[in-house]
């Protein structure tokens, strides 16, 4: 399964706080690869390469140039979780690539009060967001775990 990245941005002490779509939060240290593989060095050396950090195309990884990139597999098994306020929290977009299902599925299911508004889902401007606990209750697992 790959866990996808939304957002990447850039800590102290060459460390990456890294969100990703199912609404975890992790923070990477990117220290170790700087001894382990040659080419991070770049890295340590230039803070302003690693500050130039950012989500790959697709959100499978974050990049730094066409020679520097990490795996999302790589950051979610090897980052540290934290708690954050949004964790377990997505957009409709995400939940629905996650469980395969139609978005109007979900804004049906608002309307017949299957997912309670400020509950289970709320939308900030025009973008819908829905826990992480809500799918699950009412769809079950996501797909991309059930193929696993």
């Amino acid at each position: 399964m790959f866990h996808k990245i939304k957002a990447v941005n850039v800590m102290s002490q060459h460390r990456l706080c890294v969100q990703f779509s199912e609404g975890v939060t992790k923070i990477y240290d990117v220290k170790p690869l700087f001894s382990k593989w040659p080419a991070f060095k770049a890295l340590e050396e230039d803070e302003e390469l690693f500050s130039s950090v950012e989500v790959d195309t697709g959100g499978y990884g974050v990049v730094w140039n066409d020679e520097l990139d990490l795996s999302c597999n790589e950051l979610f098994e090897n980052g540290k979780a934290i708690r954050t306020p949004f964790d377990g929290l997505m957009a409709f977009s995400d939940a629905t690539q996650l469980w395969g299902l139609n978005e109007s599925t979900l804004r049906k299911a608002i309307i017949y009060r299957k997912l309670v508004n400020g509950i289970d889902v709320c939308k900030y401007g025009k973008q819908w967001v829905i826990s992480m606990d809500a799918m699950k209750r009412e769809y079950g697992q996501p797909k991309e775990e059930l193929d696993r």
